[in-house]
């Protein structure tokens, strides 16, 4: 048996509702006669009388009747449908996959995936918080859809900035230096160091050797940590300082203290691959940019 036509159920369930050609063809906007020929056909179609016409007016047949609750189900099964079509063509539904760079998923991942899921509640998202270099292979290599991360220095993606914060001297509580309201990098010249290991991320530490060379020396380091809470504990612990970005400092509360270094500062950008902007992705960015107008992105959590 051959299918009827989504225009000849919607005519159906007109009609079913109006029980009068000449109503039901002025609310569908069509000639009462091509309503009587759709309907004749859709009859034919299914070998069942669906309507009784005689003088009196037009009635349902028992067979109509039964037949409006699963014409209905089709239309509306069928209307759901092209409002997901439509609902995936704006970005709002779908999954998205992201990368959170480590040191800024304390306080940066609660604020994003909030505001995607009060904006965007069927919009799936899966997160992940790892440390550069996965996250930048991982964003080239269509992994993640999208990451939150210091600036990467590297070719190939696209970004968004979100926020930009204070780079700090970070100092033991008690260092003579901890008490200034702000330090020159020069000022730490003949401390020791603990900064992240070069292997962690190179195009950063090629620019952290140009900041040093500016401040006119080279850095004493007297131990390496990948990890910023590491480096954290190894300042608090007197090994040496640091230096990070304002909002790391909401990974440890006590033994240190962030000193503002005049005229540092660091970005936190939102990446993806360059020309890889899926409607989803595309809403997530409008998302996140909205949210960081509004809010401190550096202070959440």
């Amino acid at each position: 048996m051959a299918t009827p036509e989504l225009r000849q159920l919607r005519y159906f369930l007109v009609l079913a509702e109006e029980l009068s050609f000449t109503r039901a063809a002025a609310r569908l906007m069509i000639a009462q006669q091509s309503l009587s020929q759709q309907i004749t056909a859709l009859e034919r179609l299914l070998g069942v009388r669906l309507f009784d016409r005689d003088s009196r007016g037009t009635t349902l047949t028992d067979i109509g009747a039964l037949f409006v609750a699963e014409a209905r189900a089709v239309t509306d099964r069928a209307d759901e449908a092209v409002a997901v079509v439509g609902r995936a063509h704006r970005g709002e539904v779908g999954s998205l996959s992201l990368a959170f760079l480590t040191s800024v998923a304390n306080h940066l991942l609660p604020p994003v995936v909030r505001a995607v899921r009060d904006q965007l509640p069927d919009l799936r998202l899966a997160t992940e918080s790892v440390t550069i270099a996965p996250l930048v292979e991982g964003v080239l290599a269509g992994r993640y859809d999208a990451a939150f991360t210091r600036t990467p220095l590297v070719p190939g993606l696209q970004s968004r900035t979100l926020a930009t914060e204070p780079v700090c001297a970070v100092l033991p509580e008690g260092h003579p230096l901890a008490e200034r309201a702000e330090l020159n990098l020069a000022d730490l010249a003949n401390e020791p160091w603990v900064m992240t290991p070069r292997s962690s991320w190179e195009p950063w530490h090629r620019a952290y050797d140009d900041q040093f060379r500016e401040a006119g020396f080279v850095p004493d380091i007297v131990q390496e940590e990948a990890n910023v809470q590491s480096l954290l504990g190894l300042v608090a612990a007197g090994i040496g300082v640091t230096r990070l970005a304002r909002s790391a400092r909401s990974l440890r509360r006590t033994g240190v203290v962030f000193v503002p270094l005049t005229g540092a500062s660091a970005r936190t950008e939102v990446v993806w691959l360059a020309g890889n902007t899926p409607p989803a992705l595309h809403r997530l960015l409008d998302v996140v940019t909205e949210l960081a107008a509004t809010t401190d992105l550096t202070e959440t959590g």
